[in-house]
């Protein structure tokens, strides 16, 4: 006999467990299906553990740096085995939070995996046996894993993903990261930090491909003046493996080196967990590993809701969770339900220093064919930025010439990733440049930095 609900959400990550508990403080019959742990990649194996291990880097960092505040730091160091069981730690103390938000909104949990084996039915495989679920509304969220190219498969040996560069078992000595997006580029940073020789590859041209070209060039300095290697518009062809290091093959500007490292990070990007959920059986159309949705994340099949990252790009927790709310709202009868627009979205990456970033490049923006106007900051020129003794970073802002509407805003430097929901705020509220320009920032912030940038579009910013 199966139990019956009004919502059966499959999928506790960021997506999944926001939907599940929106649509029960909106009334809603609400079992969560899970698989693995509550709170999916991103509290377990990703958002959350990785800022906990650049935390500590970030601190080792400053360490080494006392001399120049006026302190004195003796003998530093680090335990690694430590680092990484604080990490874990912060990683299950919010993860057991969800099954205490679970409880409190009467939200059933069902740990098992699911497949939907027909319109509004999903049979659950448990560890006591097959539990059947029906309910008039499925929310799929089952999130994504790590791609893996042929050749560079991750063993958690020699070669990592990002699940085993979090509980390493080694130190690396000399690091190869496969990837300069910010999985990649974020571990390049932390075990960079502390210590191994770091080379990045990057098959575009350039590293942090998705942000604006002045931010990626600002960073690659940046990263370089820290001692890492990066390679752009490269290749790695093959990696041969040895129980104490790898031989990785690697083409640049059309000729194939070898170079041995003892450890490899691949982070070539993710692809959706669409298998064995019978998504097919019901005609639901996917696209390179990805459900297709509309802009209220419908399938197409009546009842079937896909969000997050099976839902494809941007793979952002923070999409995954307002499209949650908003499929919920949906699902509930509200009727003063928005689609999520990906182009006001930030994206944040947390290396040192920090990128963030939200709407249209510089690039993008002439491509769309708005003659704009653009407006920069350095952090040099900040008195909270000296303070801090984090001068080196920019702002930037990109506006329409000719309605004065805020198309895109890139930043790079300390706390960046704090700053750019003042823009994305910004956005959201159809604010203008002029608006901003008349804006009072508070005195000494950061945020200061985000008002000159605004007036140097105009040719009016005062302390550059």
């Amino acid at each position: 006999m199966a139990q019956k609900f009004d919502l059966i959400v499959i999928g506790a990550g960021p997506g999944g467990y926001v939907a599940a508990i929106r649509a029960a403080q909106l009334g809603l019959k609400v079992v969560c299906v899970e698989r693995e742990h509550l709170g999916g990649i991103c509290l377990n194996w990703g958002c959350i553990p990785t800022k906990a291990m650049l935390r500590s880097s970030e601190v080792f960092h400053l360490m080494h740096r006392a001399k120049e505040f006026g302190l004195k730091a003796e003998g530093i160091g680090y335990d690694l085995d430590a680092v990484v069981k604080r990490s874990r730690g912060v990683a299950k103390q919010l993860s057991g939070g969800i099954g205490h938000l679970f409880k409190k909104n009467k939200i059933t949990t069902v740990m098992g995996e699911a497949k939907i084996t027909a319109k509004g039915k999903v049979s659950v495989k448990t560890d006591k046996g097959t539990e059947e679920l029906e309910a008039k509304d499925i929310v799929l969220a089952t999130g994504a894993r790590a791609r893996n190219l042929p050749g560079l498969e991750a063993d958690g040996k020699r070669v990592w993903n990002y699940k085993h560069a979090l509980v390493p078992a080694h130190m690396p000595k000399k690091l190869l990261v496969i990837g300069s997006g910010a999985i990649g580029i974020e571990f390049a940073s932390f075990y960079n930090t502390l210590g191994a020789e770091t080379t990045v590859v990057e098959v575009m041209d350039r590293i942090l491909p998705v942000e604006d070209a002045e931010i990626s060039a600002f960073a690659k300095k940046q990263f370089e003046k820290q001692g890492m290697k990066i390679l752009q518009k490269a290749i790695v062809k093959s990696l041969d493996r040895k129980d104490d290091k790898v031989v990785a093959t690697i083409e640049s500007d059309g000729k194939a080196e070898t170079h041995d490292f003892d450890t490899v990070i691949s982070a070539v990007g993710i692809v959706g967990n669409v298998e064995g959920l019978g998504l097919e059986e019901l005609g639901v159309k996917i696209d390179r590993t990805h459900v297709v949705t509309d802009e209220y994340c419908r399938t197409g099949v009546e009842g079937l809701y896909a969000i997050g990252d099976i839902a494809g790009a941007p793979w952002l927790a923070h999409k995954a969770s307002h499209e949650g709310v908003m499929v919920a709202e949906l699902i509930a009868g509200r009727n003063d339900v928005h689609p999520v627009r990906p182009e006001s979205i930030a994206g944040c990456t947390y290396c040192h220093p920090q990128v963030a970033s939200v709407g249209m490049t510089e690039a993008k923006a002439k491509e769309a064919g708005f003659e704009i106007k653009v407006g920069h900051f350095p952090f040099i020129g900040n008195g909270k930025a000296i303070a801090l003794g984090e001068p080196e970073g920019m702002v930037k802002t990109i506006f329409d010439k000719k309605t004065g509407e805020l198309l895109g805003a890139h930043m790079i430097g300390a706390e960046v990733t704090e700053l750019i929901q003042g823009y994305v705020i910004g956005r959201q509220l159809e604010t203008t440049e002029e608006d901003l320009a008349h804006t009072v920032f508070p005195h000494p912030t950061l945020s200061e930095m985000m008002h000159e940038s605004v007036l140097d579009a105009d040719g009016r910013a005062i302390h550059f």
